[in-house]
């Protein structure tokens, strides 16, 4: 019997602060609900208590605040990888009007020109990410002039194909 007594306050222990934590849950929401409220102390105790709900939160790393300009960044940074929840949750916040706001083609400095074992190409980015040629199409470039931009493109099926300054477009995938 002591012991069944135990276990349930060990549970009861658990629970209880589990939901103590979600009625203190802290969102914009809460902050914009406030502004409802006619009487302006009960308005004002309201506001005190939802943001400060939001600073602690904010300060342990439960909420973080983002800008549409971050956002922006690392839709670009994450280009031809596959991040299936970035999508849904930067389109939920800053989609335009018709809700399609998706990145499906970039124009970038390349860094540099190599070939793989296999003779396929290698391409570096100014911005860091690098490309390999996975079709067997000829591809041609003058190692005298270089190449100045690559043009990457959403294809068919997740995939991507590129474009060295005005050349053929060929299949690639992001390896870094």
């Amino acid at each position: 019997m002591r012991q069944s007594l135990l276990i349930s306050g060990a549970i009861l222990g658990m629970i209880l602060p589990a939901a103590a934590e979600e009625s203190q849950s802290a969102s914009t929401a809460e902050v914009y609900a406030c502004a409802d409220i006619a009487s302006d102390s009960e308005r004002l105790a309201c506001y005190d208590a939802a943001v400060g709900r939001l600073k602690s939160a904010e300060q342990a790393g439960d909420v973080v605040t983002v800008t549409r300009d971050e956002v922006e960044q690392v839709k670009k940074e994450s280009f031809g990888f596959s991040i299936p929840s970035l999508p849904k949750f930067a389109s939920s916040m800053f989609s335009g009007d018709d809700g399609d706001d998706k990145l499906d083609e970039m124009t970038v400095p390349v860094t540099r020109v190599s070939r793989a074992h296999s003779g396929d190409f290698i391409v570096y980015l100014e911005n860091g990410s690098v490309w390999q040629q996975i079709d067997t199409k000829s591809v041609f470039y003058s190692e005298k002039r270089g190449v100045e931009t690559a043009t990457v493109k959403s294809a068919a099926l997740g995939s991507y194909r590129m474009q060295l300054d005005d050349g053929v477009f060929f299949r690639v995938k992001r390896i870094q």
